[in-house]
């Protein structure tokens, strides 16, 4: 007897996609999330010890500057009128006169120099400013109430038309008589009426000078570089 005809298997390869269904499917990507970990607490004690070491190496470099290199005076007198007033503030180069001789016209900071008895003429100023004027081996001297420096009248741009460079009445040593030594400095304020100078006190030593006045920087509208 014959096999009895079984029906086609229809190929599920064949049979068309649904309307709505993808050409193609991919299955989602696995997310990965990061956690960062928090970052480390600082220690108060390694903190602390931090900002000391960061405010005293700051106050070395401070007192190194000072004593080396700059430092800020006030003026304290009208003694240099014009040029510095009262209450101004300058900067002193006190590596200058390391590097190079003392000239004429510098504006310097000099401790107070000391009487016959050995104390300060003025113990109430620690330092003074004045202009050099005369250097060591030079004579200088007065004439018609001029400066005269080896004999030749010194040109004193700086000073006020009129000024007078004379003895004042209470100055009582007024100018040398002769050379000025080895190493020492004649120095006279700007404000030759009214200026305790070297021809009160006598010439300044070199080992005195402080350094020299290089900027004014108050007031700020009288900012100026010497």
């Amino acid at each position: 007897m014959d096999d009895e005809p079984q029906p086609p298997v229809e190929d599920p390869s064949d049979a068309p996609a649904p309307a709505d269904a993808p050409a193609s499917e991919t299955a989602p990507a696995a997310t990965t999330t990061t956690t960062t970990a928090p970052p480390p607490k600082r220690s108060v004690a390694k903190t602390a010890l931090e900002w000391t070491i960061l405010i005293a190496s700051a106050l070395i470099i401070a007192l190194v500057v000072k004593a080396f290199l700059f430092q800020a005076f006030y003026i304290p007198s009208d003694s240099m009128v014009p040029t510095l007033k009262t209450h101004d503030r300058v900067i002193v180069n006190k590596l200058s006169y390391h590097l190079h001789t003392v000239h004429r016209g510098d504006i310097v900071v000099f401790t107070t120099p000391k009487g016959p008895d050995g104390k300060p003429i003025d113990p109430t100023i620690k330092d003074l400013v004045k202009r050099v004027i005369g250097l060591p081996g030079e004579t200088v001297s007065e004439e018609n109430n001029r400066v005269y420096v080896d004999g030749k009248p010194l040109a004193e741009k700086y000073l006020p038309a009129g000024t007078i460079s004379n003895c004042a009445s209470f100055i009582p040593q007024c100018f040398p008589t002769g050379p000025l030594p080895a190493d020492h400095y004649w120095v006279m304020g700007d404000n030759r009426t009214e200026s305790r100078d070297s021809r009160s006190f006598g010439a300044i030593k070199k080992s005195e000078i402080v350094g020299r006045v290089f900027v004014r920087i108050w007031p700020p509208n009288r900012l100026h570089i010497f």
